[in-house]
């Protein structure tokens, strides 16, 4: 917890609630006829109202980006290494917006909220929700704003698909489109490490076919075992070689199946955290959302057709050593962008961390996401670039 606010946080913030009764049809074939969406906003919106940047989470996020909510809070947002006065998505500059998606679970409409038809959470009887119906209930929020244009709408991992779907289904609604370390669909590799996830969670015999919350109960076996799998799978071999090695607790053997590497401890603390954090629920819905994106499927299997309709102006980041969303897959959209005539600039980094990369400050990252920012700002039409 801090001692006291840095000068380059945006502070102690207050996320908000925005309830929306114009119902949403998914792509599932059911329909929301109402949700919430909570949120957390930083900086100034000037005048025009072109300065808005959306931020769009991964698997695991949320709302809270930066910054802290109480002087009690172990640390900020998961993002504050890029967001504040002075930082690469610089608040003086920008009116920064970050959102928990639907069907997750820190207040936004999900599996763990109310369902106002029943009075009991929804559990498993929440819809399925996919990356097209995340944006579609972001632009509302949008709307609701009064944006009409974001600056930048930019995202690592699922947030990264979520910024290309915008370029797809809004083209005249962003100037900027910054995907990193994502991928225009997932490999049947990391569809089978999500099926891996799901099962563990779903087999928990405190799962109670997604009803724990009537039982009482939460899978929480199944939760760390899907966060432990996953969490493999963001670090890089080289990553856990440096951090880890082959380095022992207690220094020597213990001849039991008790943990004894450091790597085993780590694991098990991530699991157990996120055990607690999180729900299972929404994991399995997130997951699902991941398997699902592939807007090429819809324009004959062509990637290049999907984005031709697009406007806006792209970066795409990746990183060396993600072997979950490899460089590999990055290539491929800028390819595509590229076939499709679209403005690309493309940036593969040099690092050991894996896909975690994405929300780490290496050094030649933030130099190169600064230069993004810097292009993106350069095109705010309004000379108004500082708050008031």
């Amino acid at each position: 917890m801090p001692t006291s606010i840095p000068a380059d946080s945006v502070g102690l913030v207050q996320p908000q609630q925005f309830h929306f009764d114009q119902p949403l049809e998914l792509a599932c074939g059911r329909q929301l006829d109402s949700y919430s969406l909570t949120v957390e906003t930083y900086g100034t919106l000037n005048a025009d109202r072109s300065n808005a940047i959306l931020i769009c989470h991964a698997l695991s996020g949320n709302h809270h980006l930066a910054g802290y909510h109480s002087m009690d809070d172990r640390k900020p947002g998961w993002w504050d290494s890029a967001i504040g006065p002075g930082k690469i998505i610089d608040t003086k500059r920008f009116f920064v917006v970050g959102l928990n998606n639907l069907g997750g679970c820190h207040g936004s409409s999900g599996p763990n909220q109310l369902n106002p038809e029943t009075g009991v959470p929804y559990g498993p009887d929440f819809p399925i929700v996919t990356v097209p119906d995340w944006v579609e209930s972001q632009a509302r929020l949008a709307d609701h704003l009064g944006i009409q244009q974001w600056a930048a709408v930019i995202g690592g991992s699922l947030g990264g698909m979520q910024a290309l779907q915008w370029a797809i289904d809004y083209p005249q609604r962003l100037r900027h489109c910054i995907i990193i370390a994502a991928a225009a669909r997932l490999s049947a590799q990391n569809i089978a490490f999500n099926e891996v996830a799901r099962q563990a969670i779903t087999r928990d015999p405190q799962f109670h076919d997604g009803h724990y919350y009537a039982e009482q109960a939460i899978p929480k076996t199944g939760l760390m075992l899907a966060r432990m799998v996953g969490h493999i799978t963001y670090l890089s071999d080289d990553g856990m070689r440096e951090k880890f090695g082959r380095d022992m607790k207690s220094g020597k053997l213990s001849f039991d199946l008790s943990p004894q590497f450091e790597i085993e401890s780590y694991l098990q603390y991530q699991g157990e955290r996120f055990s607690t954090a999180f729900d299972a629920n929404t994991y399995l819905l997130m997951t699902r959302a991941l398997d699902y994106f592939d807007p090429a499927a819809s324009f004959g299997d062509s990637l290049s057709e999907a984005v031709r309709g697009a406007q806006c102006k792209f970066k795409v980041i990746s990183f060396t050593t993600d072997w979950r969303f490899s460089p590999e897959r990055s290539r491929e959209i800028v390819d595509a962008l590229i076939d499709a005539g679209k403005a690309v600039s493309y940036a593969e980094i040099d690092s050991p961390q894996g896909h975690d990369a994405f929300l780490i400050p290496i050094p030649r990252y933030m130099e190169v996401f600064g230069a993004c920012m810097g292009q993106v700002v350069a095109d705010i039409p309004c000379a108004v670039q500082e708050s008031r």
